[in-house]
């Protein structure tokens, strides 16, 4: 079975949590003998095809960009080639312009998308989209959301309910490298300390601006991972209000993000809107069995932290709940490691990826066997 991930954007060049999807993905599809394809665009190369990992990339350069949606006039006759050489399509959501580059394609085979985060921010904009997102969701063969949670609160997934399932995102451990205690010796400043990790890209939906609001007048020690269009704009924050236990470490290898994640004390995730849909780095944080604390936004994150077993939930944009949770967390080390227990427990029963890749398989295979039953949709052109 051949299959063709389309998302605007993919490991080696960006390093988000749809990516690490995608990735996970790709590797466990191929290491069970599937030929998996990734298209994503590109910022610098104009078309190159190699071998990536255990699976094969293509890139076309990307043109231009339209908030966070990129552009590119090759991907058409790219994809339409790709996919026409694919037995299952798999696609993204949400990217509008892969939404246009499929319905122009005209390419009858199997579509799987996966249903990543309804759109949040850009209203005005989706009032133009809407007619191309109703065509398109309506067309694609199969909807997948990345928790329950989602699917109970997401407006445009209620419209759509009864050709979406449920998978929620798994990880393989033995992607990550190994936990190497030396690299500890990088930060000299946390020896001694426990402390609170965020892991993420510095996004608006993030909620580190609440997180910095909580630590006001406390003695808390957080470090943050990762860099991002507000990181500016966050520093400048931590300087005003005089925090001076806040350490930004920007991006780091994977091999510090693992030191990191075995280090820390426990991890904490305050995005405060909907647009953070699971919560990939929260996940991570749960497979090293770290107690987790998030807010309640009606998404995945609440999905893997389960208030009161794995963590603590509090509400949105709610610094001193944020700050009652870093108390208790560190007030209660023997809870705090229960929890911990907990979160790699829920890891393994859950949120493996080789649970994942058994259910996306088993989907690609009824949708293959639904069409080839199904007279007149067996072609490779509509």
């Amino acid at each position: 079975m051949r299959v063709l991930h389309f998302f605007k954007t993919y490991r080696p060049e960006s390093y988000g949590g749809i990516e690490q999807f995608i990735f996970q993905l790709a590797h466990g599809s191929s290491r069970r003998g599937l030929e998996v394809e990734v298209l994503s665009l590109s910022s610098d190369l104009d078309d190159q095809s190699e071998r990536f990992d255990n699976h094969t990339i293509h890139r076309v350069r990307r043109d231009f960009e339209i908030s966070s949606t990129g552009f590119s006039l090759r991907s058409f006759g790219k994809f339409r080639r790709l996919a026409q050489q694919a037995d299952v399509l798999h696609l993204h959501f949400p990217w509008p312009f892969a939404d246009l580059v499929h319905l122009l394609a005209n390419v009858s085979k199997p579509v799987v998308l996966t249903y990543h985060s309804d759109i949040v921010r850009q209203r005005m904009l989706l009032k133009l989209y809407a007619p191309l997102m109703r065509r398109f969701l309506g067309s694609v063969d199969r909807i997948v959301a990345t928790s329950p949670n989602y699917l109970k609160t997401s407006d445009v997934l209620s419209g759509f309910a009864g050709k979406t399932e449920v998978i929620p995102i798994g990880l393989d451990r033995d992607t990550y490298p190994p936990y190497d205690p030396s690299l500890q010796d990088k930060w000299p400043f946390l020896k001694g300390k426990r402390f609170f990790l965020f892991v993420g890209v510095l996004r608006y939906y993030k909620g580190l601006h609440i997180l910095l609001d909580a630590l006001r007048g406390t003695d808390h020690t957080i470090v943050i991972v990762g860099a991002g269009p507000i990181e500016g704009e966050l520093r400048q924050h931590a300087s005003d209000v005089g925090l001076t236990d806040v350490h930004f470490l920007g991006a780091v290898s994977d091999d510090e993000k693992v030191a990191l994640l075995n280090f820390c004390h426990a991890a904490i995730f305050p995005s405060h809107l909907r647009a953070e849909a699971f919560g990939i780095s929260l996940l991570e944080a749960a497979m090293y069995s770290k107690p987790l604390i998030s807010s309640e936004v009606g998404t995945g994150t609440s999905y893997v932290n389960v208030d009161g077993e794995t963590g603590i939930v509090v509400p949105p944009s709610d610094p001193g709940a944020l700050r009652r949770a870093m108390d208790v967390l560190l007030d209660q080390p023997d809870l705090a490691s229960k929890m911990g227990t907990a979160a790699g427990q829920r890891y393994e029963r859950y949120f493996r990826a080789d649970q994942m890749i058994d259910r996306y398989l088993d989907l690609y295979q009824r949708l293959l066997s639904e069409r080839s039953s199904t007279p007149g949709r067996a072609g490779t052109s509509r």
